[in-house]
């Protein structure tokens, strides 16, 4: 450690907005250069290529083959895809660079890189199934860099991209992947839920999150607590009954006169005498389609409206050219028929009235709106944010909600980019031409050791799993520099696990015990051994294990051949 790159701090930095980060920062494993872009010091690099060497081996062991693409591609390739619409959207923010040769894309991700790399290299069906992966520096032009390393503009990815020659071939191999995510993160001790989730700029039908339980994630999944279902927030569905639900004598449609009251809080206020909340209201939302067609979303009062992927909110221009959409008091009565579609959320079976909401017209609210009576809907979906709570679509249980990191992302992507990008077949054994079924499968490389020290950390510091730890042994001698045995005692026992294999951080400062304990626990390594002149007298050192505090003494003769891995 006297001649490691390493500066320990004892105070948080000021700008760390989470634990694991903060440890990080503290522990000298990273260093910020500007907002979202981080130096990877000694430490952290350590950590960083063992995860990677981890995740390579399960990778390899399942059949899929490493390359590397180029982080720069020409914009024309993008553009071909049609990805190129995507660019300064939060869904795809890429960075884009002037060179002689024209634009080019600092690489966000490689489906286009990977798609015409492998369609020039694979020209027959005999070739297939083929998977592939790289990891990679990747570049995002993030407007919110956050947590340290869990929100950055640069980052080290692992992404793989599997070719097949029909769907169902591309769903086998993307379950060899997904199992082999799964031991990947069983060996991390990272308790990750695939979910269901959407799939954005990536595209495709099926994909999944994989989601780890954090205090300080961006994200929401539900579960079910049999196991049954699991989805991100944004997909994620209740239960809803098929058959529309009777109201027995629903009071009559009454319009009131509720001036400047636009908000769901304001006409609750105004109907507060009559003990009304948000739940007996209809929120009802004005949007375009991904074709461009008006429709409204109808959702309880108290849930938050879930647009689907591909719309879009009315805007101040929309309501300009549409006068029958009154903004703050819109309604679902008299605005479903040609042109118009009144989608609402399939809550409403189990609840069809009566209902509070807008009467289309400017400063007013109806109450006692009933479906089947006073409205009609298009269709049901699902429109609402699901709640802890909420039945399980699959067997009626009370969903829980749980906040998480999105720990890697994979898709089915089918043939959103090999019929899109020239050359992108093979020939099939009747010998006619097909395009490829793809899957991509990404796993963010700095952000699981993000993730790792968030969810491995204690009061005193990190704790890294075995499998990831920069060094498998941190040696600490006290009082060296005042006994020669001590230090001769050091130097033997540091040389001796080196020579068995063992990778050993080696405290030979001349500091305080206190110091070097201190900086022991805030590094983090899975076992500190401590030789001080009484231990080297009785012929011991003594050991601690990190997680869990454990400590035993071990015979200094032959302690290299008991404490090496």
């Amino acid at each position: 450690m006297s001649q490691l790159l390493l500066k320990t701090l004892r105070e948080d930095p000021a700008d760390a907005d989470a634990a694991g980060h903060a440890l990080l920062v503290r522990g000298g494993y990273v260093r910020r250069l500007s907002s979202g872009v981080y130096t990877f010091l000694p430490l952290g690099w350590r950590v960083l290529h063992r995860i990677e060497q981890l995740v390579r081996e399960e990778l390899d062991a399942a059949g899929l083959q490493e390359m590397l693409m180029p982080a720069l591609s020409p914009l024309e390739l993008w553009q071909e895809s049609g990805r190129a619409a995507f660019f300064g959207h939060e869904a795809l923010p890429a960075f884009t660079v002037e060179g002689r040769g024209g634009t080019f894309v600092l690489g966000p991700t490689h489906e286009e890189v990977v798609t015409v790399t492998v369609g020039a290299e694979v020209d027959s069906y005999r070739q297939l199934p083929l998977t592939v992966y790289q990891i990679q520096s990747k570049f995002r032009d993030e407007p919110r860099p956050r947590f340290g390393l869990m929100r950055t503009r640069e980052l080290v990815m692992c992404d793989a991209y599997s070719f097949d020659v029909d769907k169902a071939a591309m769903g086998t191999s993307y379950q060899v992947v997904v199992d082999a995510y799964r031991q990947i993160f069983a060996r991390l001790d990272l308790d990750a839920t695939p979910v269901e989730a959407v799939s954005g700029a990536i595209g495709g039908d099926v994909n999944h999150e994989f989601m780890v339980p954090s205090a300080v994630g961006e994200d929401h999944f539900v579960r079910c607590p049999n196991g049954d279902y699991a989805a991100n927030l944004e997909v994620a569905e209740a239960a809803a009954p098929d058959e529309l639900a009777a109201v027995v004598d629903p009071p009559p449609l009454v319009e009131h006169h509720t001036p400047d009251r636009p908000g769901i809080d304001d006409v609750v206020a105004f109907f507060s005498d009559d003990g009304v909340v948000a739940a007996d209201l209809l929120k009802c939302l004005a949007v375009l389609d991904d074709e461009g067609r008006p429709a409204v979303l109808v959702v309880p009062g108290d849930r938050e409206v879930r647009v689907p992927h591909g719309w879009h909110l009315f805007t101040d221009e929309d309501f300009a050219g549409r006068p029958a959409f009154v903004r703050g008091y819109i309604g679902p009565m008299g605005l479903g028929g040609e042109g118009v579609a009144v989608l609402a959320d399939a809550s409403l079976r189990a609840r069809p009235g009566p209902w509070i909401t807008g009467a289309n017209k400017a400063d007013h609210h109806v109450s006692g709106a009933t479906l089947g009576r006073d409205f009609e809907v298009d269709g049901f979906g699902s429109y609402a944010t699901v709640e802890a709570g909420d039945p399980c679509p699959r067997c009626g249980a009370p969903l829980q909600l749980v906040r998480s990191v999105e720990a890697a992302h994979t898709f089915q992507l089918g043939l959103t980019y090999s019929t899109k990008l020239a050359g992108a077949t093979f020939l099939d054994v009747e010998g006619a031409e097909q395009p490829f079924w793809m899957g991509c499968y990404g796993m963010g490389m700095s952000r699981l050791l993000a993730v790792l020290a968030e969810e491995h950390h204690d009061g005193q510091g990190l704790s890294w799993p075995a499998a990831v730890a920069p060094y498998d042994l941190h040696l600490v001698t006290v009082g060296a520099g005042r006994s020669p045995e001590v230090l001769e005692a050091g130097e033997r026992l540091y040389r001796e696990l080196r020579e068995r294999g063992a990778a050993v951080l080696y405290d030979d400062r001349d500091l305080s015990p206190g110091v070097k304990f201190a900086d022991a626990d805030l590094l983090g390594m899975p076992v500190r051994l401590v030789l001080g002149g009484k231990g080297v007298a009785r012929g011991v050192v003594e050991r601690r294990r990190r997680k869990g505090g454990e400590e035993d003494e071990v015979e200094l003769a032959g302690a290299a051949a008991v404490l090496a891995p």
